[in-house]
Order: structure tokens, then sequence, then C-alpha cells
């Protein structure tokens, strides 16, 4: 019984330790978009959730399916940015 509390209380420790770091790491992403260059303007766009709802405007009006911009051919991508630069 000694031996089960010793690993119980050796488990809860080490969540514990372990869970500040998980927490802040998950917080560190949310809200914090990256930042995608665009040569054709030469400006970057924070791809926060803005940025990813014009994306996501921009796949339906054009009926393509859902990729990751960052996965998608260089002309699409200039393609989006030309589209993007005239949304206001």
């Amino acid at each position: 019984m000694r031996r089960l509390s010793q690993h119980l209380l050796s488990a809860v420790f080490a969540i514990a330790l372990a869970s500040p770091a998980i927490i802040t790491g998950c917080v560190a992403r949310v809200g914090v978009g990256y930042r995608v260059y665009d040569p054709g303007y030469g400006d970057y766009h924070v791809w926060d959730d803005n940025e990813a709802g014009f994306y996501a405007r921009w796949e339906g009006e054009t009926h393509r399916a859902h990729v990751d911009f960052r996965k998608r051919p260089a002309a699409e991508q200039k393609e989006y940015f030309t589209w993007r630069h005239n949304q206001h």
C-alpha cells in the first residue's frame, strides 16, 4: 500500500510540474497568428481568425476544396492575395 501511495504521489507531483508548461504552450498559440509574406504586394498578412475567415470565403467563392494556405501552389496563393487586396 505504501508503494502505491508513493507512485501516486509521484504521478501527482509530475502532473503538477508539467501542467504550467502545457497550459502556457497552448495559450501562446491561441490568438497569435503566424505571418505570411505576400511577394506580389510586398507585405505580410497575419494569419489570425480574421484572415482565416477571408480565406474560407475565397475558397467558397472560387469553388475550391479546403487546403491549408501554406500547402497551396504559389500561383493559387498569389490569386488569393490579389483577391484579398481587393476586399475591404
